[in-house]
This record gives structure tokens, sequence and C-alpha cells, in this order.
């Protein structure tokens, strides 16, 4: 498998998972989680999944700060329903980070390591998503807003739209992928907490 080479230049999230230590698949209960990982995991790299990406690492920072982010140990609450657009995608990703998990999640080991019911939809809140720390009850809110960088509207229609042919088609991926990259590189301007 051959991923875009500016994968590898995206630093990864780093977390404590006490369910890893304690079932051995890392001995020191640290997980690294790559973003080409959570491409592979969504089939994808595109604005959405980058920016959930963005979105869960600087609200995790901002939660923790220099600590690691418990994983297992964070509530994620979205604004928006799970049937709304690409809502569901986000939420795969945010899943996938934090081990915040539905109503059919892992439902623990006797009293302990449970990901069920941590992440739910419809909360009224005013960004997109809320990340809450289980331990100290903390939260912080994240919003998203990818068009003051870029429009992934527009250049899908390069590939799909009236005027697409074979030169803008073939073209298509690679220039995707720049603007992923460019979302990536620049999380400041299109990221925010509130």
């Amino acid at each position: 498998m051959k991923l875009p080479e500016y994968f590898n230049n995206i630093e990864p999230i780093i977390l404590k998972d006490e369910l890893s230590k304690f079932l051995g698949t890392s001995e020191d209960g640290e997980l690294e989680i790559s973003y080409s990982e959570i491409a592979k995991m969504a089939g994808h790299s595109c604005a959405t999944v980058a920016g959930a990406w963005m979105m869960t690492k600087k609200g995790l920072k901002a939660l923790y700060g220099d600590e690691k982010p418990e994983r297992g140990q964070i509530k994620v609450e979205l604004r928006d329903n799970a049937s709304d657009g690409s809502v569901g995608v986000f939420a795969s990703v945010f899943t996938n980070i934090t081990g915040a998990g539905g109503p059919n999640a892992f439902d623990g080991i006797g009293d302990r390591f449970s990901r069920r019911n941590l992440i739910s939809f419809g909360a009224d809140i005013e960004g997109f998503v809320r990340f809450t720390r289980l331990d100290n009850n903390k939260s912080v809110e994240v919003k998203y807003r990818p068009a003051n960088l870029v429009h992934p509207s527009n250049l899908m229609m390069t590939a799909i739209g009236p005027k697409a042919d074979d030169t803008s088609r073939k073209a298509f991926p690679v220039l995707w992928q720049q603007m992923v990259k460019e979302l990536l590189e620049n999380t400041d301007e299109v990221v925010f907490i509130l």
C-alpha cells in the first residue's frame, strides 16, 4: 500500500490506555495513533477525516496539557445527529482515537474499561464537538471551519461535475491530497477551542 508521503510528517497522537496494558497489547500502556492509521480505518483521507483528527488532537491538548490523554476515559458529544451529512465519519475518527463508543461498544471487564455510551449526538453545544475528561469532568468544545482555508466541494466538482474531463479526473487525487495536507499543516486557521 502506497500512502501519500506527507502522512509520515504528521505528528502522531499518543495516549495512555489501561485496557491495552491490562490485556498485554501495549506493555507500557501507551498507544501511538498515526494519521495514516486513521485514514486506513476510514478508507480515505479527506477534509472530514483530517478535521476530526485535528479537532481531537487540539481538544485533547487543551484538556490534558502535557499529560498523556487517557483513552477510554473521554466522553465525546457531537452537536449534530449521527445521520447528518458526514457526522458518522467524524464520529468514527473520534471513537478510534479516544476509545469512546456508543451503545454497542465494549462493556468492560468487571467494573473497569467500559467504552460503552461514551459518544453521543444531538448535544446542546456551541462547538461541533465537546470532549470531557471522566476523571475530573473538565470539558472543552471545538469547532472546525475548513472553508477558512479550502473549498472541498468546489474541488470535488473537477472530478464529478459537468465540466469534468479525463485530465481533471486524473489530476483530482493529487489535488485532493494537497488540499488535505494544507488543512493539516494549518490547524490553527481551521480548528478553534471555544
